[in-house]
């Protein structure tokens, strides 16, 4: 019987979604709702799995994972991209990775519930109301105001359409920014430094990896309006944390929105966790129903394929 591990479902929800009795005769599978506490850790309960179901960007299956995990078999992630996965190192073993389809919609929602919590500081205004407090804040409204764009693909082109329907001012950039789609959603693209400048609302939307590491560190967050909101529902890495914590204790920017982090879960002792003008979410992007459906059902589907010796959504 193959042995599967199904692995950080954090909430323990795995089971909501897929009928995991109904599975038990053909395969054996395990949940992990705690993420390992190293690598060491996760070499040593994931030892005699053949199948690993993951949640993208969570538990990281490195080189090293790969080559000492020796019954692996196959590698099935959420989403159609996971650059956590060393694809290199798995093809050269001869691991098949597959992955699944997703909304491109849940994480676009988010990022303006982050926009829209900065704006008319919700964070600060729902704390105080339990407090017995009252009008503490004054908010700023989004018509007029400067949106600027890092990355204008799937997410960030729905993004921009919301800010247009707020009457907003869409700017955008990125390394490849695609002109085309600038013109048709009447974005106007600019250059990194002027993004910086001009945004009031500063909303990243391009994928990890090397190319944009670090692309916000101390050194673009002083050159933003101290009155500026910065978002992250992207990569936890593009910001460098350490100078956000700067930024935003100095106040240096207005008020960051942040559902993506360096090291995730977050440590419960992180800075971050205790500045006022941070507002934070558990990296809930693409946590929703309609896509935790798609995500574990086209996870077994993918298993389902692989067994069959016809994988399918294979990750290259």
């Amino acid at each position: 019987m193959l042995k599967v591990a199904i692995l950080d479902d954090y909430q323990n929800v795995s089971q909501q979604f897929v009928d995991i009795e109904k599975l038990s005769g053909k395969y054996e599978i395990k949940i992990f709702s705690e993420p390992f506490e190293n690598e060491a850790d996760a070499l040593d309960k994931l030892s005699e799995f053949e199948a690993l179901l993951i949640m993208r960007e969570r538990t990281p299956i490195t080189k090293n994972i790969i080559e000492n995990l020796t019954n692996l078999k196959f590698i099935i992630t959420s989403g159609l991209t996971n650059e956590s996965i060393d694809l290199v190192a798995a093809k050269k073993k001869g691991i098949i990775v597959c992955g699944t389809e997703s909304n491109a919609n849940a994480t676009p929602e988010l990022t303006w519930t982050l926009i829209l919590g900065l704006a008319r500081n919700l964070k600060e205004e729902i704390d105080n109301m339990y407090q017995g407090y009252w009008q503490t804040t004054i908010g700023v409204e989004l018509k007029g105001k400067i949106l600027g764009l890092i990355g204008l693909g799937k997410v960030g082109s729905q993004v921009a359409k919301i800010g247009k329907a707020f009457g907003m001012q869409v700017m955008a950039w990125s390394e490849n920014l695609n002109l085309e789609i600038c013109k048709e959603l009447d974005v106007l693209p600019c250059t990194k430094e002027d993004l910086l400048k001009n945004s009031d609302f500063l909303s990243i939307h391009v994928q990890g990896g090397e190319r944009y590491k670090n692309c916000i560190t101390l050194k673009e967050l002083d050159k933003m309006k101290k009155t500026s909101f910065l978002i992250n529902t992207s990569r936890g890495p593009i910001i460098n944390e350490d100078d956000l914590i700067i930024a935003l204790s100095t106040n240096e920017i207005a008020g960051a929105g942040i559902d993506v982090f360096e090291k995730e879960p977050l440590a419960e002792n992180n800075k971050l966790r205790f500045l006022p003008n941070a507002l934070l979410t558990p990296h809930i992007g693409y946590v929703t129903e309609e896509n935790y459906n798609i995500f574990y059902n086209q996870m077994i589907e993918a298993l389902e394929s692989c067994v069959n010796n016809n994988p399918i959504r294979i990750l290259k």
